[in-house]
């Protein structure tokens, strides 16, 4: 297995190691304050999120507009919030809920939405205590946003073994473009992104405890039982959840659950089974496909409980009158479900900002979710040519292309050096980014890669830990390693400062726009 710079054990393995490489200054500091080390995996982390958070939290109700699919998923949470289901708003609604908030009647018809309820119900989280205001119908987003970046830096940590890298990944994220703008703006894909991470750590933790429990029993790895699995069961949920907000998460489901079942089989391989497959098939697989299939079913039907619990919502008297199977309410909302599959699937309208799979990892076409013209004079703008305000859904550029060059890297360590770890960052890769290659003629946008970000960062880190060196290298080649790894990620928080203006809609010179528009697909 491969090893990238590790400067503490693994946390949580089965196969800790001491800790190796400390300087004098630091060991001599560890004995002296002893709780530094016990509390360093949750210090930095928290510091890391506590950065991210400012940034996402500040100024959150600007612009007071709806911007982008902003005027579908805010609208559609609050008719959740008051009736429990999607209803549908007079045509001139934006315009006078911007005005005088929360004075619009909902319309009794029910309206047709494309994707499950979940996400909508979170947004309808900060409208509950806001209202029907912009930071009411962002704030949730952002927080989750925020708790990403958390998590990630204990993901990292546990799966590099490295507080130093699992923070750096975590940095890396709190500092990406197309993050930040996708936590601070009122739709589903953050939300989506948030599930999807969680169900990876959950996974990583019943890896670890799960190997733990196998190899201190002492026995032939094929005849251990597990019993129960919080932590799968806990990846089942959140994978449900996420299949909740947007369908893109069946196919992670899927990918997620193949990786469970690999890890199952490699560590009763590695306890001593003798037949390691047939052991997993044994006492693994069924689990796993309850854990996982039947709880993540079990939690989306569950998340249309407003749906089932109104009589209001679009198709909910469809089953009444017709023949088949089960209850009226059931034939409906199956019959909802086929029509949410024919529109997702067959979407061919065209879009000015919509774009090929082949460009996203490039950052090629990114999405302009508000722009506005600001005249010289108005809104602090002093340019003689005037001044323009934007949102772009552009990832940080050069964390975005440094990660091209990590996915490559993780391929090489995966294939060749069997590291398990390149090939789960791997795995969520191809879950996530993979399937968006079947939908060439579907209206897509380069923004749905913001699940991606967290799994692009945990290469990225990774990456930086191999230039870094293990710790027990020359310290001539920590340093040069150190200096290398340290640049790229200050190039990476040089640029998005560069590109921060575009992030949250801050009024510049039009020349200055012009200027941070490197390439013409970006207009």
């Amino acid at each position: 297995m491969a090893d990238t710079a590790v400067i503490e054990r693994p946390v949580g393995g089965a196969h800790a190691a001491p800790p190796t490489g400390r300087s004098p200054f630091v060991a001599r500091l560890a004995d002296r304050v002893p709780w530094l080390l016990r509390s360093a995996g949750w210090v930095g982390p928290i510091a890391v999120a506590l950065f991210a958070g400012v940034l996402r939290l500040w100024n959150l109700g600007h612009p007071n507009a709806f911007v982008f699919d902003e005027t579908y998923y805010p609208k559609d949470a609050w008719s959740l919030l008051q009736q429990g289901y999607e209803g549908s708003w007079p045509n001139n609604a934006n315009e006078q809920l911007l005005a005088v908030p929360q004075t619009i009647p909902l319309g009794s018809s029910p309206a047709f939405v494309a994707h499950p309820p979940l996400g909508k119900w979170v947004i309808a989280l900060g409208e509950a205590v806001y209202g029907l205001h912009p930071f009411g119908w962002r704030v949730v987003v952002a927080l989750l946003g925020t708790l990403t970046v958390l998590m990630l830096a204990r993901i990292g940590r546990r799966l590099f073994g490295s507080t130093l890298l699992g923070c750096t990944a975590a940095l890396l994220m709190s500092v990406d473009g197309l993050q930040l703008v996708m936590s601070r703006t009122g739709l589903l894909d953050g939300v989506l992104m948030f599930f999807v991470l969680a169900a990876f750590g959950c996974l990583l933790l019943d890896r670890d405890r799960t190997r733990a429990r196998l190899l201190a029993d002492g026995v032939d790895g094929g005849s251990v039982r597990l019993g129960l699995r919080p932590w799968r069961l806990a990846a089942g949920l959140m994978l449900g959840a996420a299949c909740s907000v947007k369908w893109n998460g069946a196919q992670i489901l899927a990918a997620f659950g193949l990786l469970t079942v690999l890890w199952d089989q490699a560590g009763r391989r590695r306890a001593g089974a003798r037949h390691p497959w047939r052991a997993m098939l044994r006492h693994d697989a069924v689990p796993a496909f309850a854990s996982m299939v039947v709880v993540g079913a079990a939690t989306y039907v569950a998340s249309w409980s407003g749906w089932f619990a109104t009589s209001g919502g679009y198709d909910r008297q469809w089953g009444e009158g017709r023949s088949g199977f089960g209850p009226a309410a059931w034939r409906g909302w199956w019959h909802y479900q086929s029509e949410m599959w024919h529109f997702n699937t067959t979407l061919t309208s065209p879009h000015t900002y919509q774009s090929n799979p082949w460009s996203w990892l490039v950052q090629g076409r990114p999405v302009s979710m508000y722009w506005q013209p600001v005249s010289t004079g108005q809104q602090g703008c002093t340019a003689p040519g005037g001044c323009t305000t934007q949102i772009l859904a552009l990832g940080t550029p050069l964390l975005w292309w440094t990660a091209c060059f990590a996915l490559a890297y993780l391929l090489w360590a995966w294939f060749f050096r069997r590291d398990w770890r390149s090939g789960a960052v791997l795995c969520a890769v191809a879950a996530v980014y993979l399937p968006w290659f079947g939908f060439q003629q579907r209206t897509i946008f380069s923004f749905y890669m913001v699940v991606l970000v967290p799994f692009l960062c945990l290469a990225v880190a990774q990456m930086l830990g191999a230039v870094l060196g293990p710790p027990g290298c020359s310290v001539r080649r920590r340093a040069w390693g150190g200096v290398a790894a340290g640049s790229v990620v200050l190039a990476v928080m040089g640029c998005f400062l560069y590109f921060l203006p575009l992030y949250t809609a801050q009024v510049i010179p039009m020349t200055d726009w012009q200027d941070h528009m490197w390439f013409t697909s970006w207009i």
